[in-house]
């Protein structure tokens, strides 16, 4: 398993930026909001993520990046939840707690949304599945 977390992983394009937060879907998994967006290019390379705390939630730049760090951290463990068959995505993970938490419970919960968001990747493309089968059936 490579544990490194390469700025190739990282997202750090506006229009990428713009992009998942524009056409992402999200859902919420306290302390995380989490944005996603599946890219329709299927080209190869891996899930690029972003790392976010609001400055209205925690006031002094030494506790966001406090918490960024444990996030990035967490993220760089579990990211082998992501299974390498999932399809190219950008993932925001925007930490939405006034409170700076452990790492041991910022672990636990980065393991849940990473595997909330694998199941609900996989039950998409099932679905996506699905209806490309049955436009196939009325084609013929």
């Amino acid at each position: 398993m490579n544990y490194r977390l390469p700025k190739s992983e990282r997202l750090h394009a506006d229009k990428l930026i713009k992009e998942l937060f524009n056409e992402g879907s999200s859902f919420f998994l306290y302390p995380f909001k989490v944005q996603f967006f599946v890219k329709k290019d299927q080209g190869s390379g891996t899930s690029q993520v972003l790392f976010s705390v609001s400055k209205k939630k925690i006031k002094k730049a030494v506790g966001r990046n406090f918490v960024k760090r444990r996030i990035r951290e967490a993220y760089r463990l579990n990211k082998a939840l992501i299974p390498p068959s999932a399809p190219n995505m950008s993932i925001g993970l925007i930490y939405v707690s006034s409170d700076l938490m452990e790492f041991s419970e910022i672990q636990t919960k980065i393991t849940l949304v990473l595997k909330k968001l694998v199941s609900i990747i996989s039950e998409n493309q099932k679905q996506h599945e699905i209806e490309n089968d049955q436009n196939r059936q009325t084609l013929e």
